[in-house]
């Protein structure tokens, strides 16, 4: 990678995140209840350490002499922390932080079962595969398959060269680690982009208001949550001022305290507004009132919304899909992509990382040329036997035919 930006082939100015799914190297045939994995290791680990402690107390004077010896360690030195600007109070919340938080790279991809849902429960938090742990039931074309998904960061340059790499079990969405993956590609490689692409998968509020407050235009299609018949929250006007909304018959909805969160202010319309109101049908079915619910990031929201009737935004979007996806399928036609040889998710990550060091060891040599190729002498070697063996039998031939003629002469 470093070489490729020596060579220049890294511009850093546009990023794009995609991600394809990859087949495990394991059946649905091993798939098992967690419970009973879990349970049978237990059983089966518990029993290795009770007899530890037995064999520690049968050891000999002289192995116990040998380790109370004292071993020379080299101490390695800690690094050398640089100041910072931050006051201390602020850099302890940060740190505090940054402990609590979920890192995808440093988990390289594993799910946080940490966090669960009340109304929601993970098929991977009760099947296991015995063959790869690690894997999670996928959905394909051609089927229900255990597998990953491999994450790519791609810059915009014309080498397509691959910044950022993750390998992560299909259940994990794709959405999660992709502000890991572009803080990490704009860090490591020191690139400052001005706008991040992704598909609508990745346009998740938390997602879209960290990149545009890093100053880097998200061109990622907002989440469209709106599935049911009645007015969606679009078709409501703002008006900031007075902080109130206007519904499409003219009245107001106001702030509503009791149902507003931290990240959310709720807006609730008078129940006799409502209920008079010949539109209601097409509105809501409460006796209560409409009621609306707003981000505090709304304004951000509103400028990734502005982006869409833009021509760099449509321009980024149609790049998009000749941009990462013809990776995957280099990868898949030529590289062995579509299923992993290794199990486990610490190999599968390094198969990955060096499926792309060699996507773009193929762009680094096409930039500097192949150099010089040693002549094939080998194969001038085997041409040269073909063909000392084909003038043998033209010559034997030769010599067969002027026998019979010189005793005709004769």
């Amino acid at each position: 990678m470093e070489q490729c930006q020596h060579e220049g082939l890294v511009w850093g100015r546009e990023l794009y995140i995609d991600a394809t799914k990859v087949e495990a190297n394991a059946s649905l045939a091993s798939v098992k209840p967690r419970f009973f994995v879990e349970a049978h290791l237990a059983h089966l680990f518990g029993a290795e350490t009770e007899e530890l402690p037995e064999e520690t107390a049968q050891h000999t004077p002289q192995t116990e002499a040998v380790r109370s010896r004292p071993v020379e360690q080299e101490e390695t030195p800690l690094p050398t922390q640089l100041p910072v600007s931050l006051a201390q109070e602020v850099y302890q919340e940060l740190a505090q932080h940054n402990e609590e938080r979920h890192d995808w790279i440093e988990h390289l991809g594993a799910q946080d079962r940490s966090v669960s849902h009340r109304c929601y429960q993970r098929v991977a938090d009760l099947r296991v595969s015995t063959t790869d742990p690690d894997a999670s039931l996928m959905l394909t074309k051609g089927g229900s398959h255990l597998g990953y998904q491999t994450h790519y960061v791609v810059d915009g340059g014309k080498a397509r060269i691959i910044l950022g790499v993750l390998v992560a079990p299909s259940e994990v969405s794709e959405n999660k680690p992709m502000l890991d993956l572009l803080w990490r590609a704009r860090f490591r490689w020191k690139v400052w982009p001005r706008q991040a692409t992704g598909d609508s998968k990745y346009g998740t509020e938390e997602n879209i208001v960290a990149i545009e407050h890093q100053q880097i235009r998200a061109y990622i299609p907002l989440d469209n949550d709106h599935r049911t018949e009645f007015f969606s929250v679009q078709e409501f006007t703002y008006d900031a001022e007075r902080d109130i909304y206007v519904c499409p018959s003219g009245k107001e909805l106001h702030y509503f305290a009791p149902h507003s969160t931290e990240r959310s202010r709720r807006y609730r319309a008078r129940a006799k507004d409502c209920n008079h109101c010949p539109l209601k049908a097409k509105c809501t079915t409460s006796k209560q009132g409409r009621s609306l619910c707003r981000s505090v990031d709304e304004e951000v929201l509103d400028r990734v919304r502005s982006y869409y009737a833009t021509e760099a935004y449509k321009k980024a979007y149609r790049k998009r899909s000749v941009w990462v996806e013809p990776l995957f399928a280099e990868g898949k036609q030529w590289h062995g992509m579509r299923r992993f040889r290794l199990r486990e998710l610490w190999r599968v990550n390094c198969e990955g990382l060096m499926r792309a060091a060699g996507q773009n060891l193929k762009r680094l040599l096409k930039k500097r040329g192949w150099g010089r190729r040693p002549f094939p002498a080998e194969a001038v070697f085997v041409l040269f036997l073909a063909v000392c063996g084909w003038m043998t039998r033209i010559s034997g031939g030769l010599d067969l035919i002027s026998c019979p003629l010189a005793q005709m002469t004769a």
